[in-house]
């Protein structure tokens, strides 16, 4: 017989008397038609003592309650599944469309959109320091005009919408924002994410324009007018990912995009914003690698020091500040062109642990991935793989099923206490900034980098079918061709658009935009009015440029 006054059983009663039942008073008729895959009774929460840990009282709290080690949602997936984000793009804003509106068709709950190179370094297509990349990781957008053909009949106050876009993020969003103005869309009504995590570039992703200064100035324009006209958008979405893809361990993947997003908090505080005005919607990205349990002790590391740092650093009185709300991407540098299929396996592990973790939002990467953009039948697969573990797996039914393993726990205190070890020493250094460019970041990811490569070149780390289980069968893995007069047709509507438009208006804008740049004002709603007179993406950087000038990489060895 159970005790009454056991004080797991107490707390308990309070968590589902409090936490919990405000959350489900918020939730839809899932909560109460949940029907469970497993043939036995599944409790709603499962916590140490169910397991006999004697230790359970030192761990006490339960998901949706500070400091969210186990979950920012006291019900879990039972109340909401995690979006199902499929980043999809390539080609002409034709070609992605379709592709939008077959994920769609098919189950998918949230645009994801990825942009070519010539987009994500401020270049119109035609330029030519675009020549030849055109369309070939992503979408092609130089103006209003190809994001109005890109979300043509996307229900865009039904769906979200996350856009991986960097320096030109600023004015990338203002054609999305410009595009719901067309239709009438109440600004309030659009809910999506913004990459626009320009610190990660230069630690890794390197697709920098401006001095970091500048550029942190407009990541900080777009929290000021996010957080006063579209409350509903993250205007940051503050990436791990680059970061683990450049080389790093999970532990510099957690402690340098954490890093970072203290240092986006500065820059809020120093504009004169209030903390709890912008941090709830601060948004994170991580990877999800192949460390089953290290990835899913990263998570709960993440949710635990972000809310500790929120309330106890910056003084966040709001819980909605304290919690942190992340999205997944498997890892695509796990991905081998050597017997792609084997892919789906990866990746199905990977987006199981993300979901262990807790991830509000998951793409899947597809099988072929290592070889070309992905083709239909393998993107599908990767839909189909999240909506399996959704449906089928059982990983659902119960929140924070692992919540309380001696192994879990035991890697979330190691990765949390590695991480505030690595903040103490970028503080001592100065802060993010400082450490950048000295080349701390750069070279603590090199030299993991390095030693991940070595392991696998030396056999102390297996990668099946690239260092072991290795198969002289050809690859017959279908590769996607793209439209092959996309590019001309793509130049052509933007000669055209630029030849119909109102010049002296685009005129006005670029002056008006320039003098701005060059004061304190904020930003978007200057690039709000040029976008919508048709000035182009690269008209608008290259005031930018003009203004701001643009970053060399100092030589760090």
């Amino acid at each position: 017989m159970t005790n009454p006054t056991d004080p797991y059983l107490t707390a308990k009663a309070e968590w589902e008397a409090t936490t919990l039942k405000e959350t489900l008073a918020q939730l839809p008729e899932r909560q109460e038609n949940f029907v469970t895959t497993s043939s036995t009774p599944v409790e709603r929460l499962y916590a140490p003592k169910d397991s006999s840990y004697d230790d359970y009282m030192a761990r006490l709290n339960f998901p949706g309650q500070y400091p969210y080690t186990r979950g920012v949602h006291a019900s879990g997936y039972r109340g909401k599944l995690w979006t199902m984000r499929q980043f999809a793009g390539f080609g002409s804003a034709e070609e992605t469309n379709r592709r939008f509106k077959y994920l769609l068709s098919q189950g998918q709950t949230g645009l994801s959109i990825a942009f070519d190179l010539p987009t994500l370094y401020g270049y119109n297509t035609n330029a030519p320091a675009a020549e030849g990349e055109f369309g070939k990781c992503g979408v092609a957008v130089s103006s209003l005009r190809d994001m109005e053909l890109l979300l043509d009949g996307l229900p865009l106050d039904r769906i979200t919408t996350s856009m991986t876009i960097n320096s030109p993020a600023a004015i990338i969003w203002a054609m999305y924002i410009a595009v719901a103005d067309q239709r009438g869309i109440p600004r309030d009504r659009l809910g999506g994410t913004l990459q626009n995590d320009i610190l990660k570039e230069y630690i890794a992703q390197k697709e920098y324009i401006f001095p970091p200064l500048p550029s942190l100035r407009l990541v900080v324009d777009t929290l000021e007018f996010g957080a006063r006209e579209l409350p509903r958008w993250n205007p940051i979405s503050i990436s791990g990912y680059h970061i683990r893809e450049a080389g790093s361990t999970a532990v510099q993947e957690l402690a340098f995009t954490l890093a970072d997003g203290i240092e986006y908090v500065k820059g809020g505080l120093a504009r004169g914003l209030a903390v709890d005005d912008f941090a709830p919607r601060l948004s994170f990205f991580f990877n999800a690698h192949n460390d089953f349990f290290e990835e899913i002790a990263k998570y709960r590391a993440a949710r635990r020091i972000w809310a500790r740092v929120m309330k106890e650093k910056f003084g966040a009185a709001d819980p909605r500040s304290w919690r942190l709300r992340f999205h997944t991407q498997t890892a695509g540098v796990s991905l081998t062109a050597q017997e792609p299929e084997n892919n789906i396996a990866r990746v199905a592990l990977q987006a199981l642990a993300a979901v262990l973790g807790g991830t509000q939002s998951l793409h899947t990467n597809s099988m072929d991935e290592a070889l070309a953009l992905p083709s239909e039948q393998a993107v599908r697969i990767a839909l189909r793989t999240q909506q399996i573990i959704a449906h089928e797996s059982g990983v659902t039914n119960t929140v924070d099923p692992l919540g309380g393993s001696y192994f879990v726990e035991a890697l979330t205190d190691r990765m949390e206490a590695e991480t505030w070890a690595y903040f103490e020493r970028i503080e001592a250094m100065g802060g993010v900034l400082p450490a950048i460019e000295s080349g701390f970041f750069q070279k603590e990811i090199a030299d993991a980098a390095y030693r991940y490569q070595y392991e696998i070149d030396t056999k102390q780390r297996t990668i099946v079918s690239v260092n072991e289980y290795l198969s002289a069968d050809p690859i017959r893995i279908p590769i996607l061709e793209m439209d092959p007069q996309g590019y001309e047709r793509q130049c052509a509507r933007l000669a055209e658009m630029m030849a119909q438009r109102d010049n002296k208006a685009v005129s006005r804008c670029l002056a008006d935009l320039r003098q701005a740049a060059q004061g304190s004002a904020n930003l978007m709603p200057y690039i709000l009015d040029a976008v919508k007179a048709y000035v182009t993406l690269q008209e608008i950087m290259d005031v930018f440029r003009e203004v701001f000038g643009e970053y060399r990489e100092p030589n760090f060895l």
